[in-house]
């Protein structure tokens, strides 16, 4: 079945195009509802089916002969460490701390946060809590206590399992005292905190509540997979809101296992038993779908990596992980990609490994520029394949489909829909725009399985957030356009648009160009305020390692670039060297908080972001330069 037939099918007879994927899986009651609605009026996949996604990862594999494949590699340059587990050992160390979490009185339909960094205990929690019923709610490490607050108080866990400490690059954090804080800060108290001790010095203190992780696994029986219906939360996970108050996006259990197990097949084309590397953090969406459940569902070897992509303890990273475990497929942000590349312009590095075994690199997390796909493309001669999603949809919704038709890449385009998403582009009234007609990237109802059910505990925003807008439809909060062909080319949040003397432009295009300079590693186009035109462009750019270019030069070889590529209407003057960009830790640039530094406006700085220093660093360089309200 080529791509055409496969998606013509998922839209117009979606309920039979799941209902046999679902067959797929291995359900304790097969659902004989495909879909349906919820008391909301929104659709429901699967509604009457009941399973457990924990024996979908392990029970099942073990009990078809495959108990002794490795089902976790763990690699962790920071701390000089490689751990493989098999899918028995996984299954053990899983069923004992599940229950292990009975004993404590934790049950089926409670939540529980876990809150630590990327170590295999992070994926045995999330699977022991999803084994007994329990709803999880991961919380990136790199929250302060007050973000960890704002969590407990909206989920209200009955437990939080966490870790003595975490590793960034070559400082320790201990996050025993962060947990601490953040339930004295919190209105909910846990009634039990869970810790890994990883003996590695930091401060442990211990409170009342606490439990030692070792000794509860050590002391407990083990627990079998307590069966689920379809729409039982497996997880709530949160992401970033525009009122400052986290949204607790809800995944079910039934649509997303459907979806995991589709979608490590016909989209990243990766076979039963290969190696699968999904380069993120269990914090986030990636790392919950491509990281633990995915992999694991479809009976991959998953990497769970701690580190980054340089400094630990350089650029050569990636490519010793994906030579020493062979990995087949892999996943990571264009962003680690940018930052290898600033590092390791001529891919000297990537010379030194065996990268054979390496069939298709997938990114996502941000828009890949061209520049950045086409270094890799250079270096490393495989399908580099760009595709977009979002934590709300939990899996893919743009892509090239690899294991099912591989279509021709048109760099700066994402691919085409993926099946069960029936895109649209619409213009500010809900018209439906034509070919290469830039507007609002729209889904239309119902969105396939695995999607997001609801926002926790809040229907009222999740269809002022999602769904009012385009009555109808699901609004992803971006803008794009589809060419001729139907590949649609995402421009970025809607808010990336700016408005120059009345003339609508996107600063994603413009980014595009200027990272195609020669002498740019990385760069951001942020669209600041001005007296005359209301909005002008501003490029903010970091320097390749090692370019000996004078900033007049390249401002002005930049500038020129922008001209000649869109006219003088994109009005660009002002080009920034920096030595870095504010990100937040799992890679997306934070062009938001670059714009109110600019228009002087007050802002909030995110909890995610990876450096706090770097604000001082963007203000010091903008003030130096004169730029924006630094006149």
């Amino acid at each position: 079945m080529n791509y055409c037939d496969i998606y013509n099918k998922s839209i117009n007879s979606s309920e039979e195009f799941w209902a046999d994927q679902a067959k797929k899986l291995e359900w304790y009651s097969q659902p004989s509802t495909i879909l349906s609605k919820d008391k909301n009026d929104y659709p429901l996949w699967f509604a009457d089916g009941e399973l457990n996604a924990c024996y979908l990862a392990l029970d099942k594999h073990i009990q078809d002969g495959f108990g002794d494949q490795v089902a976790i590699i763990y690699d962790s340059p920071v701390t000089q460490t490689v751990k493989k587990y098999t899918f028995s050992e996984v299954k053990a160390e899983v069923a004992k701390l599940a229950g292990g979490l009975l004993s404590l009185g934790l049950e089926k339909g409670d939540t529980a946060v876990i809150y630590m960094p990327m170590i295999p205990q992070a994926a045995f929690a999330m699977l022991a809590c999803a084994r007994i019923g329990v709803t999880h709610s991961v919380v990136f490490g790199g929250f302060a206590p007050h973000e960890l607050a704002i969590r407990i108080d909206d989920c209200e866990p009955k437990a939080i399992i966490t870790a003595s400490s975490g590793i960034e690059i070559d400082r320790l954090i201990a996050y025993k005292p962060l947990v601490d804080e953040a339930i004295e800060l919190a209105n909910h108290k846990p009634e039990k905190v869970v810790v890994f001790n990883r003996k590695l010095g930091a401060r442990v203190p211990f409170k009342k509540y606490d439990v030692d992780y070792d000794a509860l696994v050590y002391g407990s029986d083990e627990a079998n997979c307590i069966p689920v219906n379809s729409t039982h939360p497996l997880y709530i996970l949160y992401t970033s809101g525009t009122t400052g108050k986290p949204k607790g996006i809800v995944r079910d259990t039934g649509g997303y296992t459907t979806a995991l197990k589709f979608s490590m097949q016909h989209i990243y084309d990766t076979k039963e038993g290969e190696v699968f590397w999904a380069a993120s953090d269990v914090g986030w969406v990636v790392g919950h779908s491509y990281i633990v459940y995915g992999p694991l569902i479809n009976r991959n070897t998953t990497v769970l990596f701690e580190g980054k992509p340089i400094r630990t303890p350089d650029a050569s990273t990636f490519w010793r992980v994906i030579n020493e475990h062979k990995v087949n497929v892999m996943f990571t942000a264009p962003t680690a990609i940018r930052a290898i590349k600033k590092e390791d312009p001529n891919g000297d590095f990537i010379k030194q490994y065996d990268l054979s075994s390496l069939r298709i690199q997938f990114l996502a997390g941000e828009r890949c520029d061209v520049a950045t796909l086409e270094w890799y493309r250079e270096h490393i001669p495989i399908p580099a394949i760009d595709h977009w999603w979002q934590t709300e949809s939990g899996w893919p919704m743009i892509s090239n489909m690899m294991g099912v038709e591989y279509l021709p890449i048109k760099p700066g385009s994402a691919g085409k829909a993926v099946t069960g998403y029936d895109i649209r582009i619409f213009g500010e009234n809900g018209q439906e725009l034509g070919p290469n007609e830039e507007g609002y990237v729209v889904i239309k109802l119902p969105l396939p399985p695995g999607t997001l059910l609801d926002l926790w505990k809040d229907n009222d925003r999740f269809k002022a957030g999602y769904l009012n807008k385009f009555p109808g439809y699901y609004f992803s909060g971006d803008g794009g356009f589809k060419d001729t062909e139907d590949y649609i080319y995402i421009t970025g949040r809607v808010d990336d648009v700016i408005n120059v003397a009345g003339h609508r432009l996107s600063t994603a295009e413009m980014e595009e160009i200027v990272a195609s300079h020669h002498s740019v590693a990385e760069c951001a186009v942020i669209g600041i305020n001005d007296e005359l035109k209301g909005q002008i462009p501003l490029a903010l750019v970091v320097a390749k390692s090692g370019e000996d270019i004078e900033h007049f030069q390249l401002q002005h070889e930049v500038v020129q670039l922008v001209r000649e590529q869109i006219g003088a209407v994109a009005a660009l003057r002002d080009v920034v060297l920096v030595q870095r960009l504010p990100k937040t830790r799992s890679g997306k640039i934070l062009r938001k908080m670059m714009r109110s530094i600019a228009d002087g406006e007050s802002f909030q700085i995110p909890s995610t972001i990876d450096d706090e220093a770097i604000i001082d660093e963007i203000r010091a360089a903008l003030q130096h330069d004169k730029i924006g309200c630094f006149k």
